[in-house]
């Protein structure tokens, strides 16, 4: 038994100085290695090619606006009743003046329309009289007003205006069209408180402090109405209105 104990004790001291031998060695450089760099991984997909892309174009919404003519466009009306701008006709401008003409015409699209018999159509014939826009009575057209030249004038002043015809109104030319025009406005003024005032306060003034005409009104008063001989020839003046409103405007 001692014997093996001996034997046993000189192995592990072997064995420790193995493991010293072995660790010195490798810190001492000798027993580093070096490890080569591994090679790039082969891929493991081919290569696709050419990368294509696809845009995706919204398709366009459908076009839901309302021509703006439709809104003068009554539906199911009668064809011959349309206003100008729902139809479009086929006008002979060879036609005599003022004589009854035909003419061929078609509604517009998304314009209803039916005939006397309540049938829907698109094409018909339409009855008008042969005469440009421009010479339409006034009781057809709409013209601008103008409140800056002078109603009450002598000579009469005019002034140029542009004219619509009206919607149901037929011609041939430019519906749009300018047109002299005599001036024909009121800022308000009655022409018979100015004829009280002058017959009873004409001595003070009072008409022409009325009719906006201030420096008139100031000579009068002080003058006391020009000892009655202004006040007497505004009474005709303005009776017979030939002195109206200090703005040009004509008497309600």
């Amino acid at each position: 038994m001692a014997a093996a104990g001996v034997l046993l004790r000189a192995f592990c001291r072997q064995c420790r100085v193995l493991l010293f031998l072995s660790q010195f060695y490798i810190l001492s450089g000798g027993g580093s290695f070096s490890v080569e760099p591994s090679q790039p991984l082969a891929q493991s997909d081919k290569d696709p090619g050419p990368t294509r892309t696809f845009t995706v174009v919204p398709r366009a919404a459908e076009s839901t606006d309302i021509p703006p003519y439709m809104m003068k466009c009554p539906s199911n009306g009668l064809c011959s009743r349309l206003p100008a701008d729902c139809i479009e006709c086929k006008t002979n401008f060879s036609c005599v003046y003022g004589k009854p003409v035909t003419v061929d015409c078609t509604v517009k699209p998304s314009v209803t329309c039916v005939d006397q018999d309540f049938r829907s159509q698109k094409s018909f014939v339409l009855n008008m009289t042969c005469r440009f826009c421009w010479q339409l009575p006034e009781t057809d057209y709409e013209c601008s007003s103008s409140t800056s030249c002078m109603a009450v004038s002598c000579p009469r002043q005019r002034y140029m205006a542009n004219c619509t015809v009206r919607d149901h109104i037929h011609c041939l030319g430019n519906r749009t069209f300018p047109k002299m025009l005599y001036c024909n406005w009121t800022g308000g003024y009655k022409w018979s408180t100015a004829l009280a005032l002058s017959i009873t306060l004409g001595g003070f003034g009072a008409d022409r402090f009325y009719l906006g005409q201030w420096r008139e009104g100031l000579g009068k008063l002080f003058s006391f109405g020009g000892l009655g001989i202004w006040t007497l020839l505004d009474v005709l003046l303005i009776g017979v209105g030939y002195v109206g409103p200090a703005d040009g405007s004509l008497y309600i």
